[in-house]
């Protein structure tokens, strides 16, 4: 069972706490962390790119010339793929599905490895709690500044603190989620993983 250093706001130690082997020390699989990966991003897609069919782009109600008689090809609209400002026949659309099934347990097992991954690396830092007599954004910067942390952080939080979240709202490089919403592309995406320690149990529930 993998142990890591509990922090308090100030950045001094205060202890140890043990973290379950089922989240936190797994085998570590990156192909399967990358399947999972492009399949969240890809479930975040939308399709953007829309072109007209001949049907949807406006005008070309009328003839442009009679069918017989001018010596020209015979035309039915403006609006036909081959004129200038016409349809396109083949063109994106978008009612485009990028949407990938990502089965369940796969999906956790991967947020496991990362998690994993977060720890051999010393990126993932314990802190015993998180208080502040006002939201201020100086204090959650003053906190990141005494903690070993990289450039990014993901803040986990036991419950939903509002105060918290304005803390840190104007820092660009830090996250803060609670750890019933702690998703795989969250964990990719921060260099450090900040738990407040009573986060922890929550992902003990996962395992069941």
């Amino acid at each position: 069972m993998p142990k890591v250093p509990v922090y308090n706001q100030e950045g001094a130690s205060v202890g140890d706490v043990s973290l379950p082997e089922a989240v936190f020390a797994v085998k570590v699989n990156p192909s399967l962390v990358h399947e999972v990966m492009v399949g969240l991003q890809a479930n975040r897609r939308n399709a953007i790119a829309h072109t007209k069919t001949r049907g949807e782009v406006r005008g070309g109600g009328r003839k442009p010339w009679k069918q017989k008689g001018t010596g020209r090809a015979r035309q039915g609209s403006i609006r036909s793929p081959q004129w200038i400002g016409g349809g396109i026949v083949f063109g994106p659309r978008g009612d485009r599905n990028f949407s990938v099934k990502i089965n369940k347990k796969v999906k956790r097992q991967a947020l496991f490895m990362a998690l994993t991954d977060k720890v051999a690396d010393k990126q993932l830092v314990v802190v015993d709690a998180i208080h502040a007599a006002a939201p201020k954004t100086k204090i959650m910067a003053a906190m990141l500044a005494k903690l070993p942390v990289g450039k990014t952080s993901l803040v986990v939080l036991p419950a939903s603190r509002p105060e918290v979240v304005r803390m840190a709202r104007n820092i660009p490089s830090v996250t803060v989620v609670t750890a019933n919403s702690v998703g795989l592309l969250d964990v990719l995406s921060h260099r450090s993983i900040v738990f407040v320690k009573d986060a922890i149990p929550a992902f003990e529930k996962l395992t069941a």
